[in-house]
């Protein structure tokens, strides 16, 4: 991966704008608006993912730019903010956000830390012993959980696989229009993932 230019954005930008971030398809919804953001570094060990694989292609796409990253002298694990990057090739920039991670308060009344965004650098965090920097977001409104459940055995048995059967179930989804309860972080920030799957944004 060559990268041509970096634009950095500092800590104070990112939560401002994850302040704006809006439900997929109740776009009036600013889900994280009143909600307490901090950057801060949390061991793996303490966060849920919510699919239950990772593919193989896509860590390694991220450990090479992470590699790219550290030549150009940011630490993909460390932000402290987020990037705005050029790869050779491409006009627009990749948007990297730090992970986003959730509280969430379960049916049995645990109090879990699930990951929303950034399930691939994660687990890529934990097999190389690093404790990640995460946007840590409390206090979302209860009516607008996030749309899957943690993985009640945490990282135990999440799979690597080099592409998904079309019946592979990724996430175990909490309602019927799961869809609703999607975080669009592309309407705060640019060309950030988009969710998976058979449905697209409004």
């Amino acid at each position: 991966m060559r990268i041509e230019k970096i634009a950095y954005h500092p800590e104070d930008e990112l939560i401002r704008r994850l302040r704006n971030v809006r439900l997929l398809k109740k776009p009036e919804v600013l889900i994280y608006e009143t909600c307490l953001i901090s950057l801060e570094r949390i061991s793996t060990d303490y966060l849920f993912p919510t699919q239950r694989y990772v593919l193989l292609q896509e860590l390694e796409k991220i450990r090479n730019l992470q590699w790219a990253l550290k030549e150009a002298g940011y630490d993909m694990f460390f932000l402290n903010g987020f990037l705005e990057i050029w790869v050779y090739g491409n006009e627009v920039p990749i948007t990297l956000l730090p992970p986003i991670v959730e509280e969430s308060i379960e049916a049995n009344g645990s109090v879990v830390i699930l990951i929303n965004d950034g399930m691939h650098r994660l687990y890529l965090a934990r097999h190389q012993w690093v404790i990640p920097q995460v946007a840590y977001i409390r206090g979302i409104p209860r009516k607008y959980p996030y749309y899957a459940y943690p993985n009640p055995t945490k990282w135990e048995n999440i799979q690597v696989v080099d592409e998904l059967p079309p019946t592979y179930i990724k996430k175990w989804h909490r309602i019927a229009d799961y869809h609703s309860l999607y975080r669009n972080f592309n309407s705060a920030f640019s060309s950030v993932g988009e969710p998976r799957g058979r449905f697209s944004k409004s």
